[in-house]
């Protein structure tokens, strides 16, 4: 049975050829309405969620098929104490592909290992978040025209921020990309994504503190929120919150080709102001969200014979 639990679950050329699907299904979608005619995708989400619960129904439904599942954990038999291989166990009767976020680290993967179905993570903890991902790699694609050579900055919680570990793991293995990471000393990149997946794959990478002193060198940013639900203390939480504000006075020095990306919700980590911007993708990765989970979704129901 094959799932996706990890970005890197996936061959480069793999991902390159989901991209080209998802490609083909936004450009027509007449073609994709019947293909999961009397199919049935359940989201289990465990943790809160718009973006990623909402694209993934809407992309179940344009293919044809049908939704079930729950939105919060206390609306499960979680809440009485029952183990994710039992929930995706029953849950595998009643669908033919499960979509799980979970708040702990390795819940999905657990939940792989004893199911009869296809499982996607939509997001563990402070770990991946592989479809996330492939939003990004699909976005940074169609505004850049390649995913080959060019410098991104990724600004903000860079420790527990799943969008920029998964996003990592998959731009290494793309040629020509440099990374700057953006963040203040608390929030910097853990030590195990800088030697595993950065300094292995011989990347060319940069910490810095001051967003506005590196954007002048980007081709890419991508911003990400400071995680209220990550951190134990509320007091540093406060104290680290407003640390990168994109405003467009700090823009001024950008590239015009800049692309600015946010893996969304936004909190006022990027003025409304700059939507207007030309530059501005956010709205625009949402939407590339759909598709490309409309392509994966396709993908590991014809490779499980479904």
């Amino acid at each position: 049975m094959r799932h996706l639990i990890d970005i890197r679950d996936l061959t480069h050329e793999e991902i390159l050829s989901l991209l080209d699907l998802a490609d083909d299904i936004m450009a027509h979608p007449d073609s994709y309405r019947e293909r999961c005619r009397y199919k049935k995708l359940a989201t289990l989400f465990f943790e809160p969620s718009t973006r990623t619960r909402l694209s993934f129904e809407a992309a179940m439904m344009e293919l044809g098929g049908n939704v079930l599942g729950f939105s919060e954990a206390a609306s499960s038999s979680a809440s009485k104490g029952e183990s994710v291989a039992d929930t995706v166990r029953v849950v595998g009767c009643y669908a033919d592909i499960i979509a799980m976020r979970h708040p702990k680290e390795g819940a999905p993967l657990a939940a792989a290992m004893h199911s009869t179905v296809p499982i996607i993570n939509a997001g563990d903890g402070g770990h991946n978040h592989p479809t996330q991902t492939l939003t990004d790699l699909m976005t940074i694609r169609r505004e850049r025209g390649s995913l080959e050579n060019f410098t991104i900055g990724l600004c903000g919680d860079l420790k527990f921020g799943r969008t920029v570990h998964s996003l990592i793991a998959a731009l290494t293995r793309c040629k020509g990309v440099k990374f700057v990471c953006i963040s203040p000393d608390e929030l910097r990149l853990p030590g195990y994504v800088k030697q595993d997946l950065l300094s292995r794959s011989g990347c060319g990478y940069t910490e810095a503190r001051d967003l506005a002193e590196v954007l002048p060198e980007l081709d890419v940013l991508y911003m990400t929120r400071v995680q209220r639900e990550r951190f134990f203390n509320e007091e540093d939480y406060l104290r680290l919150k407003d640390c990168y504000i994109l405003t467009p006075e700090k823009l001024a020095g950008a590239k015009d080709s800049l692309a600015i990306l946010h893996p969304l919700p936004r909190v006022n980590e990027i003025d409304t102001a700059i939507d207007s911007d030309k530059r501005a993708c956010y709205f625009r990765q949402a939407l590339c969200g759909k598709f490309v989970r409309m392509a994966l979704i396709l993908k590991l129901l014809e490779e499980a014979g479904k």
